[in-house]
């Protein structure tokens, strides 16, 4: 299994937010997490891309727990092995396009990659966009540099926050072609958390997640 995870319990402060007692994801597979806001689809995610560990449980990928690495080689493993885009998404505004992905692939100890770059950007179709700073992009121009750098690397899990929350009907099918296509592209896993049930009908596998009881 790529992703697998076990009598894992999260929460802030004291405070269970998710419970789940097992997960299994293989590579290859895309999966939806589905719920209402609060239900811990976020921090589900971040125990995932190791932002956060766990009070209980364990989360492996590719056979390695993240909580168990020190800070700076959990970085690391995330940049090479984990590709986010999320709900904000964090495009450095001092960077070009190019720059930012030149800024992924360093911070995952990689050399810079010119030409991988250049051809990321045109499989999404904003190659004409390398030099553009993130305020001359278009929403959907900035999206699409976010999916850039998260596949930029070729992680085998790409992991998405409410890619389509903010988006009409066709742009959010156009932003899940996007994602599956380029995870297809990259033969990676692809984990979507959501509450927009448009995209339900996308997925074969979906995992209905629920407010905890108080």
């Amino acid at each position: 299994m790529l992703l697998d995870i076990s009598g894992l319990r999260a929460g802030y402060g004291g405070r269970v937010v998710l419970s789940l007692d097992a997960l299994q994801i293989a590579p290859g597979e895309h999966t939806l997490l589905l719920g209402p806001s609060g239900c811990g689809k976020t921090t589900l995610l971040n125990m995932i891309s190791g932002i956060d560990t766990p009070m209980a449980g364990t989360v492996t990928i590719k056979g390695v727990d993240l909580a168990g690495l020190p800070p700076a080689r959990r970085d690391q493993f995330r940049g090479r092995h984990i590709g986010l885009v999320m709900q904000r998404l964090h495009l450095i505004s001092a960077l070009t396009v190019e720059g930012n992905l030149e800024l992924a692939q360093k911070l995952a100890g990689l050399p810079v990659d010119s030409g991988r770059i250049r051809a990321t950007l045109d499989s999404l179709g904003i190659g004409d966009k390398l030099a553009a700073r993130p305020r001359q992009l278009s929403q959907g121009e900035a999206q699409r540099v976010a999916i850039a750098r998260a596949v930029i690397n070729q992680p085998p899990l790409i992991l998405a926050d409410e890619p389509t929350s903010a988006l009409d009907d066709d742009n959010c099918a156009a932003a899940l072609d996007l994602l599956f296509a380029q995870s297809d592209a990259h033969d990676a896993t692809l984990v979507v958390a959501t509450h927009d049930q448009r995209v339900r009908q996308r997925f074969s596998r979906v995992l209905q997640l629920t407010r905890p009881q108080p």
